[in-house]
């Protein structure tokens, strides 16, 4: 299967720190080396890197080690192929557009016979289950609101579509639109919400360590979601099967 990592916070911040261990999966750590992407929201733009080399060999992950982009989400993907071939254009996080906004997907599962009709102009560039979903989702979301609804109204109807998803198989997924990110579990999924008094945190793959109390503001919180937890001495809390969550502001709001 593949790795999901995704952060949400109430200001600008890097994720450096947690991208140096999940990258470490891309082929070190674990054999997720079939391509990589991460996309950064910045106010109402977006950063988007994809690449189908494995993580720890690409130029452009080693990149976004060492580069501090500010966001306050972020969405980030390590893929290992179970449908479509291994190109750029399978590479996940997805990104479309929908009421003015951009949204970024990202997928670790696999969904047997799940390929809805699609409608309207979302539809996929690849041929992988994920992206294909994605499309699906835009689409539906699309037909239930005329326009943007509220974060907790979206909550609501991504819950009730995702019911119709989980049946075909695995899918722990992650979703932005820039205010705010949703995640779905099925197996495995993680979360850590940081704030004051912060700690000490040492990533389990790789030998690096960061006092967070040195980097942050006592407002600061962040919310860091990830498929297998990337620090080991932190308390990480798992996602029951079946369950959507969304985070605003550094917080679980549900």
């Amino acid at each position: 299967m593949c790795q999901l990592l995704g952060m949400n916070s109430n200001t600008p911040t890097d994720v450096t720190f947690s991208f140096k261990g999940f990258a470490q999966r891309g082929g070190n750590t674990a054999d997720h080396s079939d391509g990589w992407g991460i996309a950064f929201f910045e106010d109402r733009g977006l950063r988007h890197f994809v690449d189908h080399l494995p993580a720890v060999d690409s130029p452009i992950a080693d990149l976004i080690r060492r580069y501090p982009i500010q966001s306050r989400n972020v969405i980030a993907h390590i893929r290992k192929a179970t449908q479509g071939v291994v190109a750029l254009q399978n590479c996940h996080p997805f990104v479309r557009e929908l009421w003015g906004r951009y949204w970024v997907f990202a997928h670790n599962g696999d969904l047997k016979d799940f390929r809805p009709r699609l409608h309207t102009h979302f539809h996929p560039v690849g041929n992988t289950d994920s992206e294909h979903v994605f499309c699906w989702l835009m689409q539906e979301l699309a037909k239930s609101h005329a326009c943007l609804p509220p974060i907790d109204e979206l909550t609501l109807t991504l819950k009730e579509l995702t019911r119709y998803i989980a049946p075909h198989g695995t899918f722990n997924c992650l979703l932005s639109n820039g205010e705010a990110l949703w995640a779905h579990a099925t197996t495995q999924l993680h979360y850590i919400e940081r704030h004051h008094p912060f700690s000490e945190a040492q990533l389990s793959d790789e030998d690096v360590r960061i006092d967070f109390a040195k980097e942050t503001q006592p407002t600061d919180r962040v919310a860091i979601i990830v498929t297998a937890p990337l620090t080991n001495n932190e308390r990480w809390t798992a996602f029951n099967s079946g369950e959507l969550a969304v985070f605003a502001d550094g917080v679980r709001r549900s």
